[in-house]
């Protein structure tokens, strides 16, 4: 059975084992390697869309499993929008059409708010809600970064054009509130 093992060569049942125990502990290692390098990426992944979806001091709170507590914020102004007729744009659409209009339009505002001192707090469907002044405090800055952000975004949407249907105008409604 030995020599069945060795291809028919006559070596020493010890440097044999040796050798098979060498080999499977390098593939062990590389295994372990790749294992580990596989874990790394999905952990960057999991941060990037932790600090994609709370603010970076609350992630940070999450991952080192310290509790987060509640923080009052006294002068705060908030956006909120949504697409005029979405309802029906949707209606006369395929599904991966409102996904790629959603796509399109939310890109066109991400790269709007990133030039003001604003948060995007969430998307839901067609609603868009940004905060200036949290999650950190900018004086009394606020509502003129919302308000310079919404005419930002009103602009961008004038020539803002769907895929699917390029003829059809995308229009959309702004209201703010600040205290």
């Amino acid at each position: 059975q030995f020599k069945g093992i060795n291809k028919g060569r006559k070596t020493n049942i010890i440097d044999s084992m040796l050798r098979m125990l060498e080999q499977y502990s390098s593939n062990l290692e590389d295994l372990i390697r790749e294992r580990t390098e596989e874990l790394e990426i999905e952990k960057q992944k999991t941060d990037k869309l932790l600090t994609q979806m709370l603010p970076p001091s609350v992630a940070e709170a999450l991952k080192m499993g310290t509790p987060v507590e509640p923080e009052y914020f006294e002068e705060v102004t908030l956006y909120f929008s949504d697409i005029v007729g979405f309802t029906t744009i949707s209606a006369m659409s395929e599904p991966i059409e409102v996904v790629d209009l959603l796509n399109d339009l939310y890109t066109l505002f991400d790269a709007i708010i990133g030039s003001h001192d604003v948060y995007k707090v969430e998307t839901i469907g067609d609603a868009y809600m940004v905060a200036s002044g949290l999650p950190k405090r900018n004086g009394n800055r606020h509502a003129g970064e919302i308000a310079n952000m919404s005419l930002d975004i009103l602009s961008a949407v004038g020539s803002f054009r769907m895929r699917h249907m390029p003829e059809v105008p995308v229009r959309i409604r702004i209201g703010l509130h600040s205290g």
